[in-house]
């Protein structure tokens, strides 16, 4: 049988996706969810817990979609898993598009309420730092600073192209090309960076005579 608890942030993120934050009240979520308020609140406490870790559960969910399991085929190198992972949240699948708003909807109510503002950055952190890390994998010696700069490009890009995919604005095809392409100039960029292992006036010189 499936875990309730399980059950509960599942049908969160569903009701969140549907109508927003504003509207996950506890009466509508204990019907989709085909439980009980009492057992809410005893899993999760209150709102603000309830919210906490339905967040917890969407990044989660994200990482499993997108960690290659769920591809086409499995990578071969690391740009190739790097770039998977980023346009996997690119899927007409029921899942991911739930997923996908549902993050949206979290990100523009944590600019009204400071709580959610605070799990939402710890979140984003955690993110940006695993894309740093890709990244790293793909372009081994580049320093850290510059590998959390394009990481935090590329979510940047991506939630901002996600939210033009979900919205029709933008066709998912084009959304995923926008995205290969970015990460390919970020890839390159990254290359043209002096290596731990390197003095930065040597990396200057050996970059000027090419």
């Amino acid at each position: 049988m499936r875990d309730r608890r399980t059950a509960i942030l599942e049908a969160a993120a569903r009701v969140i996706a549907r109508q927003g934050v504003r509207g996950l009240r506890m009466e509508e979520l204990a019907a989709e969810a085909r439980v009980s308020k009492a057992l809410i609140y005893y899993y999760f406490e209150d709102h603000a817990g309830l919210l906490r870790h339905t967040l917890e559960f969407i990044s989660d969910r994200a990482e499993r979609y997108t960690g290659g399991r769920s591809g086409p085929a499995r990578p071969s190198s690391p740009r190739q898993e790097l770039e998977q992972s980023f346009l996997l949240e690119f899927q007409e699948v029921p899942e991911v598009r739930e997923n996908s708003t549902a993050w949206g909807e979290l990100r523009a109510s944590a600019v009204f309420d400071p709580q959610l503002r605070d799990e939402l950055a710890r979140a984003g952190l955690m993110w940006v730092r695993e894309v740093a890390d890709a990244l790293g994998r793909t372009r081994t010696g580049a320093p850290d600073p510059a590998l959390i700069a394009s990481a935090e490009r590329l979510t940047a890009l991506l939630e901002g192209l996600s939210a033009r995919w979900l919205s029709g604005i933008l066709p998912l095809g084009n959304a995923r090309e926008l995205m290969r392409e970015a990460i390919a100039v970020e890839v390159e960029q990254l290359g043209r960076h002096p290596t731990h292992g390197t003095p930065p006036h040597q990396a200057v010189a050996s970059h000027t005579l090419r």
